[in-house]
C-alpha cells in the first residue's frame, strides 16, 4: 500500500459533532505525505440515523478509500468500496462486525485492543468497591432522608475470580492485589493449573467452576465469541457462593440473563454489577432494574477522556507498520472472533 487513501468515519464523540475530531485528523495526515486523508463521518453518522440524503456523496468517498477508521461500517461497505483493504476499528470487541458484509471477505481488520484496561479495570475495582462498603444504600438513604448507620465490609482478604486474563483481567488482578486480595483466573490458551503475574491460581476454562467456588467477586473480562456466548449460566450460578457477586463489562451475551434473574431471585448469588446487558439499552421493562443488588451503568466502563487520541495513536502507529511492511498490532482473528 503505498500511497493510502484513508476515510475517516468516526465522529467526535467526546464534543458530541457529527465531524471526526480534528487533532486527529492532524495526527494521521503527520504519519506520512504519502497518505491522504478524507472526513466521511457526518455523512456516515447521518446514513446509520436514516438519513440517505447524501448517499451520492458517500458512495464516492468509499470508493475512493483503501482504509476506514471506524466504530461501526457504513451499510453495504464492501459493494461500495471495492478498493477497501483494511479497516481499524476503534473499539476492542468487533462482535458487532460478525453480521457485516466485511467479516467473510479477505478485509484486514484491526482493533484496539489494550487502551481499554485502565478504565475498564478501574471500573471494575469501582463495582467491588460499591458493594464492599453498600454504597447503594448510602445512595437510596439520601433519596430517602433517611440516617441509619450499617456495617461496611473490606476488599482485602476476598477472592476475585477473573474469567479472561488479556488486557483488562490482567488489569484487574494488578488492582485487585492492591487491594489484598486473593486473585484466581481463568485464560482460554492455558492447559494445566498454575500462576501468572499478579494471579494466585490460574486455571484453564474447563475448572472455572472452582474458581466460581471460591470466588467473592467474579469478573467477566473476555470477548463475545461463539465459545463465550452464556458462558455464564445456571450451572455456573450454581456453582457461585450465596454471598458472591458477579460483574460482566464484556458483553451482555456472555451471561444467560433468565438464569441471571432467576439467580437474583433465588438469593443463589447476592448481587450483579452490569455495564453490558443482553439488550442495550436496557428495556424499560427488564426485571434487573428492580433488584437493589444490582448496580447498572450503560455500557461506559471503556470510556475515558482523550478516547479518541488514544483510538488514533494505536492507528498511526498500524499505519507506520503498513507503510514500512511491518507486521500490524491488534489483527483480529475471525476464527477466534477477536
Amino acid at each position: 500500500m503505498e500511497s493510502p487513501n484513508i476515510l475517516v468515519v468516526a465522529p467526535d464523540f467526546e464534543r458530541s459533532e457529527p465531524d471526526a475530531d480534528k487533532e486527529c485528523l492532524r495526527l494521521i495526515r503527520a504519519v506520512s505525505p504519502r497518505i491522504k486523508v478524507k472526513d466521511g463521518a457526518a455523512l456516515a453518522t447521518a446514513e446509520l440515523s436514516g438519513d440517505f440524503s447524501r448517499k451520492s456523496e458517500l458512495d464516492a468517498l468509499l470508493a475512493w478509500a483503501d482504509v476506514l477508521f471506524c466504530l461501526v461500517a457504513p451499510p453495504n461497505t464492501m459493494a461500495r468500496a471495492p478498493k477497501l483493504k483494511w479497516i481499524q476499528v476503534i473499539s476492542a470487541g468487533v462482535d458487532r462486525w460478525r453480521d457485516t458484509d466485511v467479516w467473510n471477505n479477505g478485509v484486514v481488520i484491526t482493533g484496539v485492543s489494550g487502551i481499554h484496561a485502565t478504565p475498564i479495570g478501574e471500573f471494575v475495582l469501582s463495582l467491588m468497591l460499591m458493594f464492599a462498603k453498600n454504597t447503594p444504600l448510602a445512595f437510596k438513604m439520601m433519596q430517602t432522608r433517611k440516617w441509619r448507620r450499617y456495617e461496611p465490609r473490606t476488599l482485602r482478604g476476598k477472592t476475585v475470580g477473573i474469567v479472561g486474563l488479556g488486557h483488562i483481567g490482567a488489569e484487574v488482578a494488578r488492582l485487585s492485589k492492591a487491594f489484598g486480595m486473593k486473585v484466581i483466573a481463568t485464560r482460554r490458551s492455558t492447559r494445566q493449573a498454575g500462576s501468572a503475574r499478579n494471579v494466585d491460581l490460574l486455571l484453564p476454562q474447563a475448572r472455572m467452576k472452582q474458581m466460581l467456588a471460591s470466588s467473592d467477586y467474579v469478573a467477566l473480562c473476555l470477548p463475545l465469541t461463539q465459545e463465550t456466548r452464556h458462558i455464564i449460566g445456571e450451572p455456573e450460578f450454581r456453582a457461585m457462593k450465596p454471598s458472591a457477586r458477579i460483574i460482566n463489562i464484556g458483553r451482555g451475551q456472555l451471561i444467560d440473563e433468565g438464569a441471571l434473574i432467576r439467580a437474583l431471585d433465588e438469593k443463589r448469588i447476592a448481587g450483579a454489577g452490569l455495564d453490558v446487558t443482553y439488550i442495550e439499552p436496557l428495556p424499560k421493562k427488564s426485571r434487573l432494574w428492580s433488584f437493589d443488588n444490582v448496580i447498572l451503568s450503560p455500557h461506559i466502563s471503556g470510556g475515558m477522556e482523550s478516547y479518541m487520541m488514544r483510538a488514533t495513536e494505536v492507528f498511526c502507529e498500524n499505519l507506520r507498520r503498513r507503510l514500512t511492511g511491518k507486521k500490524l498490532i491488534n489483527v483480529v482473528d475471525r476464527k477466534r472472533g477477536y
